[in-house]
């Protein structure tokens, strides 16, 4: 496995990677990866991602056809598909409550978030449920992404598919939202250029809009 790199080295020096050499993940790595992703916060703590892991060949097959031909889709170790689950909730809630309150979630907390949760989240329209897991899916994506880049794995973040064609592929459930797809494994070739990022005066204010951060 490639050298271990610090948070702070793994955010700085991450690329998009353009090509993987397809080497089998380890069940253990592979394992640290999706709990770094199931780890991480959520609204309510309702957790409302779900995860494909992809790795058998033929599989890896589909999801490329599935993903504009994209050969990163295939050359990968593993593919994440993250997913939000729309009825997570309804289904989770109980559990949600019952692990919270012995992790000393308050009784009282626990019976008004009961009526909260539900009256929050069955009021949503189709185009705000996916846009409350859009935000969610993401953070433990952005977990996992960068577990296995500290932990000397090369990554590759894709927004690049078609929905209906993964939901195909995939067998997925009607309540599913494809998000995003995290493609793991080890750089092959040369990497991806660094396109430099907008420094802190150009997207930082402070205060207010318009206010340079002192």
């Amino acid at each position: 496995m490639a050298k271990t790199k610090t948070l702070s080295q793994a955010i700085a020096e991450r690329r998009a990677s353009p090509s993987f050499d397809g080497v089998p993940l380890p069940p253990e790595d592979l394992k640290q990866i999706l709990e770094a992703g199931l780890h991480a916060p959520s609204g309510y703590n309702m957790q409302p991602w779900r995860f494909v892991v992809v790795q058998a060949p033929e599989q890896k097959r589909r999801l490329r056809a599935a993903a504009y031909n994209q050969a990163k889709v295939e050359e990968a170790s593993a593919v994440i598909v993250a997913c939000g689950d729309a009825d997570g909730w309804r289904k989770d809630i109980d559990l949600m409550l019952q692990q919270g309150r012995e992790g000393g979630m308050p009784e009282s907390y626990a019976a008004q978030a009961k009526t909260s949760v539900t009256n929050f989240l069955s009021g949503f329209t189709t185009e705000q449920m996916h846009a409350w897991l859009n935000k969610h899916v993401m953070i433990a994506f952005t977990h996992m992404m960068l577990m296995a880049e500290v932990m000397g794995y090369d990554t590759a973040p894709m927004e690049g598919f078609e929905q209906d064609k993964v939901h195909e592929a995939l067998r997925l459930p009607m309540s599913y939202w494809v998000v995003a797809l995290l493609a793991v494994g080890h750089l092959q070739g040369p990497d991806k250029y660094n396109g430099g990022r907008f420094d802190l005066a150009h997207t930082v204010f402070g205060e207010e809009f318009g206010k340079p951060l002192k």
